[in-house]
């Protein structure tokens, strides 16, 4: 007599996470690339975006702005490549709650802005209105990905994985 495991979620779970993972950390990649790509031929623009949520001096706006999407792209390798996936998940979380914070905070204060998340950003025109929501639902969900690398890090073709010497398809203590 044969005794088979029970198909259940819970048996399931150690051979999808990696692979779930693997799209989480792909996706939130992708995000932090298109992100730093779209605004790094424009410092400037970047600056004036990040000095449009008037939450400190202009000088600092511009080299905060200037500096993003450097950090953006660093973190799109990073992930793109599976180094030091927990690292940039961690850094990821904490760039998104403070976007979020920054989009709530204008939501609040009643500005009228571009968020310049994928772009230049700043000050919307006359009629236009700003789309705080979805663009806070979208960081969200953004955050969601980094979370689920902080608590799970090693991902099929990685880095980390071939660094650790072990396939990483087997649920881990990290």
């Amino acid at each position: 007599m044969t005794v088979t495991a029970p198909n259940t979620r819970a048996a399931r779970w150690p051979a999808v996470r990696p692979w779930l993972g693997t799209v989480a950390r792909l996706g939130l990649a992708a995000v932090w690339l298109v992100a730093g790509g779209a605004k790094v031929g424009d410092l400037a623009a970047s600056g004036r975006a990040v000095n449009a949520y008037q939450v400190m001096p202009y000088d600092a706006a511009t080299v905060v702005g200037a500096a993003l999407p450097f950090v953006e792209l660093a973190l799109g390798v990073l992930l793109l490549i599976g180094l030091a996936t927990r690292l940039a998940a961690a850094v990821s979380a904490a760039l998104l709650v403070v976007f979020i914070t920054g989009i709530a905070s204008a939501w609040r204060r009643g500005l009228a802005i571009d968020c310049g998340c994928f772009g230049s950003g700043g000050q919307l025109g006359v009629g236009r209105a700003p789309s705080y929501l979805p663009e806070i639902l979208r960081d969200l969900g953004f955050l969601a990905l980094a979370g689920f690398l902080l608590t799970w890090p090693r991902t099929p073709v990685s880095v980390d994985g071939w660094l650790a010497g072990e396939p990483p398809l087997e649920d881990e203590d990290e």
